[in-house]
């Protein structure tokens, strides 16, 4: 059994349910869960998995906020896309062998975008595929809360998950290659989830929470895309907001009151 997510951080949990076996027996080792965090929600998704312009997105999602100066991080950076490039051969490897497949996939955007893709990806195999499906709440002590991604989830939380497994037909593969190829074809700046559905959007669709928190008395942009984020868990990333933010400045809507060469120390308000 091959076990795919779509985030870093989700990944690195599983691997470590594995080492620790916190997961029952028979679950397989940390080796055989791969990351696809290509981030598929944003961007240009025409070009090649592969490519360097997707390769170069991910680096800057991940290092927009380092200073430049410490080569070392900057160089480990470099090597999240590729290696992701490396764990979709990984799997290819699997699927020759006749493994079966399971994705853990979530609300969010990124990664309903990558359980399109990887069925399009797919579709000449004929391998068991299945499919956990994050809820959208549950039991914490005695609250109910909501959840939107895997990275929510702890490694010895993995388990409590495994009963809502279940296969993935091949009429639902074709399905979400199907939609995949229509938002391929769309190609918009992102992808976003309304009323449940994954659907193309313009690149200034959730401008609007920006605006809501910003106001002209000064704040750290880390504090405002934090506040962002856990208001309104829609499920995009905080790289989007502070790239948004960086046009805002462009544009002269935004003013820096006091600079960082961390973009997330600075202090921003509204112009």
């Amino acid at each position: 059994m091959v076990d795919i997510l779509f985030g870093e951080s989700e990944a690195a949990c599983m691997r470590y349910a594995k080492t620790v076996r916190t997961l029952p027996a028979g679950e397989g080792g940390p080796d055989t869960v791969l990351c696809l965090a290509f981030m598929l929600d944003i961007g240009d998704i025409q070009k090649a998995i592969d490519s360097s312009y997707r390769q170069e997105l991910i680096f800057s999602m991940y290092s927009q906020d380092q200073d430049g100066h410490d080569e070392a991080a900057c160089q480990e950076l470099k090597e999240a896309g590729p290696s992701y490039v490396r764990q979709l051969a990984r799997l290819e490897e699997y699927l020759k062998q006749g493994q079966a497949v399971r994705i853990w996939c979530s609300h969010s955007p990124y990664s309903l975008c990558g359980l399109c893709f990887l069925c399009d990806w797919m579709k000449s195999y004929k391998n068991p595929v299945s499919a956990v499906e994050l809820p959208r709440y549950r039991t914490n002590g005695s609250r109910i809360v909501s959840c939107q991604s895997w990275g929510e989830v702890s490694h010895d939380e993995f388990q409590d998950f495994l009963p809502l497994e279940r296969p993935l037909s091949s009429l639902e593969r074709e399905m979400y290659a199907l939609l995949w190829t229509d938002l391929q074809r769309e190609n918009a700046p992102l992808r976003a989830i309304i009323n449940g559905k994954l659907l193309s959007v313009p690149e200034d669709f959730y401008d609007f929470l920006i605006w809501r928190e910003l106001t002209d008395k000064p704040v750290k942009q880390a504090l405002l895309i934090g506040n962002i984020l856990g208001k309104y868990p829609v499920g995009t990333c905080d790289w989007w907001y502070a790239r948004r933010i960086d046009t805002f400045i462009k544009q002269g809507k935004i003013k820096v009151t006091e600079d960082s060469g961390r973009k997330y120390a600075r202090t921003i308000r509204r112009v």
